[in-house]
């Protein structure tokens, strides 16, 4: 049995590149993406567009290190944004385009430039701190076919919320533009910074999430970059606890709203150990950033997440194909063995650590991620993703699709597609249908066993239109209740 392959990769530090060097490869079976350096790489399924530096608060961990002094003639002009985001569709239709800032509202261009993502397939999303989300705002971006909004809420109590964030009365006018989000309908993901002041707030801010009406709760971990260098985070300890009780608030809230870890990819050992089937396992995936999932900065420098500050690119002067195909920073991360214990570690495959913490603590991109308890022996066996077909994945179809079921199929955001073809068969196969028709997606999604407050997320939603314009019925009416 011969050894891995080998590629030819760059070695980086903080300054970004030195001499190749050659290093075996590692597999990253649950990307889909080729050790072999000269095959094309997988698609960018998750973009992360910074598109300012301005912004109306101070939070103290902010990896943009955003501000009111920052200006807008450092930004990409409006026919910049719309030459960068027309390179971005033509890798990927269909991706999840988040854009973000700083303070995204500040820019007056904000709807033009979703917009124009939406009528070209992406999903788009907005991040926000909320502060600014009047009635009239979110209606300008629904009709510009935002189809969902991340909200930051580190507490629900006003005094470490506003301190965290730098800003009175910053949570008083965020828990009131949730409030808005609820009443327009518009899908809204909560997001919470984990340190020691709140972490005895999480589960009551998970529970206040579901009751609001949250598509999802997403906690994130310190990586210390930007303004979060001056800011210590948890120890590996206190985020093994987290990560425990993230596990049971995500069975707790199943089929309700997700509950997800951020930069803490270590909750995949929890999941695993625990041998149930979380629909946690249909992110078979170390960490993305490079691989499927890249950031634009708002002076159009490309990297591989929003924390980690190594350029990939320069998309001023580079096309975004060019970058995402040929940089030595993304080869790296995809063929790039990974050093320290998260080397030698059986989770590598499922896990990885954050690369992004890795390349603040260490200097390396693929050096270790210091955050994780668990000490490897390196002994074990390498644990490979329990599913067949993950998130990230592409399927050939073993059934014959018709032609509009098909195009359903091709709207859905190009980071599912994959999960969602393979359920759609496996579904159709155990029935014994000779096709998949768009009959039989509607079967699939009444069969579906969520509800999301009688009515199913962004990233499902376009098929229940397609199902609704079909036979006349309301969309809610092909949201499975519980």
């Amino acid at each position: 049995m011969t050894g891995p392959p080998t590629a030819v990769l760059p070695t980086l530090g903080r300054d970004g590149f030195s001499e190749p060097s050659t290093t075996p490869s590692l597999r990253w079976v649950a990307e889909g993406v080729s050790a072999d350096p000269g095959a094309a790489p997988g698609l960018p399924h998750i973009v992360a567009w910074n598109l300012t530096r301005r912004c109306n608060l101070e939070c103290a961990h902010c990896y943009i290190s955003a501000g009111a002094w920052h200006l807008a003639e450092t930004e990409l002009s409006t026919a910049e944004c719309h030459r960068v985001l027309d390179q971005v569709l033509e890798v990927n239709p269909n991706p999840v385009l988040i854009l973000s800032g700083g303070e995204p509202l500040l820019r007056d261009d904000l709807e033009e430039i979703a917009a124009r993502a939406s009528a070209g397939g992406a999903t788009v999303v907005v991040g926000t701190n909320g502060t600014r989300l009047t009635d009239h705002r979110i209606e300008s971006l629904m009709e510009a076919g935002v189809k969902g909004v991340a909200v930051s809420v580190d507490s629900l109590v006003d005094t470490y919320h506003d301190r965290f964030r730098h800003g009175s009365g910053a949570l008083s006018d965020t828990l009131a533009a949730v409030d808005r989000l609820a009443a327009h309908r518009l899908d809204f993901i909560v997001q919470t910074s984990v340190t020691r002041g709140n972490r005895a707030e999480v589960a009551g801010i998970a529970a206040w999430a579901e009751s609001r009406g949250a598509v999802s709760f997403n906690l994130y971990f310190l990586v210390p970059t930007g303004r979060g260098e001056r800011m210590q985070g948890l120890s590996p300890e206190e985020n093994e606890a987290v990560l425990a009780e993230l596990v049971e608030l995500e069975r707790k809230y199943r089929g309700r709203m997700m509950v997800r870890s951020k930069c803490q990819p270590q909750i995949m050992r929890h999941v695993i150990e625990g041998g149930e089937e979380s629909p946690l396992l249909n992110y078979g995936t170390r960490c993305p950033c490079g691989v499927h999932y890249c950031r634009i900065t708002p002076e159009g420098k490309v990297t591989p997440c929003p924390y980690t500050p190594v350029v990939a690119g320069d998309l001023t002067t580079t096309p975004f194909r060019q970058v995402w195909e040929s940089s030595p920073v993304f080869a790296r991360l995809r063929g790039g063995e990974l050093g320290g214990r998260c080397g030698r570690c059986e989770y590598r495959s499922v896990c990885g650590g954050c690369r992004a913490r890795a390349h603040a603590l260490t200097g390396d991109l693929l050096g270790p991620d210091d955050s994780c308890a668990y000490e490897p022996d390196g002994g074990r066996a390498v644990i490979e993703p329990r599913r067949a077909v993950v998130y990230g994945d592409d399927t050939s179809p073993r059934l014959p699709w018709t032609e509009e079921a098909r195009a359903r199929l091709s709207v859905v955001p190009s980071f599912v597609r994959g999960v969602v073809s393979e359920r759609v068969e496996s579904y159709a196969r155990k029935r014994g249908y000779a096709s998949v028709t768009a009959d039989v997606m509607a079967e699939v999604r009444r069969g579906m066993p969520v509800d999301f407050s009688r009515r199913l997320p962004f990233f499902l939603r376009n098929q229940m239109s397609a199902a609704a314009a079909r036979d006349g019925t309301p969309e809610e009416d092909h949201v499975p209740r519980s």
